[in-house]
């Protein structure tokens, strides 16, 4: 019966880092553009992310501090048809509302079912000066659009970094290339001449 030797396992070389006398001094400098370019794409990007989620959720926040909901009355009957039904349009009509708040009494529109009768109470979201305003995003909306929003950011600075990584990468490799044309002009006549012209 033989015996099986035990694998041996192959360590990881990163081979454009270790000494070699074939290594070239744009092998080193490639290895290290591409070593930066994956640290910024992962940094940068979750970096470029959290910033833009937290600039979107305190502008939100910034929102919801500036509106407030108040209980308004319709000052008179609402229409009993819906106007004609646009893309995002719901089936509700305008009609012209009362409130009071601290700063005295006011009068807009709100948006109320067909046919409400005046007296109607209605719920309006105003600002600061007491005008109607639509509604501040939810607790949920605004953790969906903070997170996608950081999401999309981070992708696209870790993109942006990533395809000027590559840029640099293509223009070493072009160098690379042309130096060994140029050393290839200089050795390659003397290679024919040895090999007898069959190189």
């Amino acid at each position: 019966m033989t015996r099986t030797p035990p694998e041996t396992i192959t360590p990881i070389r990163l081979w454009r880092w270790r000494r070699n006398p074939l290594r070239r001094h744009g092998d080193l400098v490639e290895a290290w553009v591409v070593l930066l370019t994956w640290v910024l794409v992962v940094l940068g990007g979750a970096l470029a992310g959290w910033a833009a989620a937290s600039s979107v959720d305190s502008a939100l926040a910034v929102r919801r501090d500036q509106v407030h909901e108040v209980r308004a009355v319709l000052t008179g009957p609402a229409p009993k048809t819906a106007p004609s039904r646009g893309g995002y349009d719901d089936d509700r009509v305008w009609a012209k509302a009362r409130w009071a708040d601290g700063r005295g009494a006011h009068t807009g529109k709100a948006k109320v079912s067909p046919g409400a009768p005046a007296g109607t109470a209605v719920d309006l979201w105003t600002d600061g000066t007491g005008r109607t305003v639509p509604p501040p995003a939810s607790q949920a909306e605004s953790m969906l659009q903070t997170v996608l929003t950081g999401v999309l950011v981070a992708q696209i600075t870790g993109t942006a970094v990533w395809g000027g990584g590559r840029l640099a990468c293509g223009s070493l490799v072009r160098r690379r290339l042309a130096e060994w044309d140029e050393e290839w002009s200089r050795v390659g006549p003397e290679w024919r001449r040895l090999s007898g012209g069959r190189g």
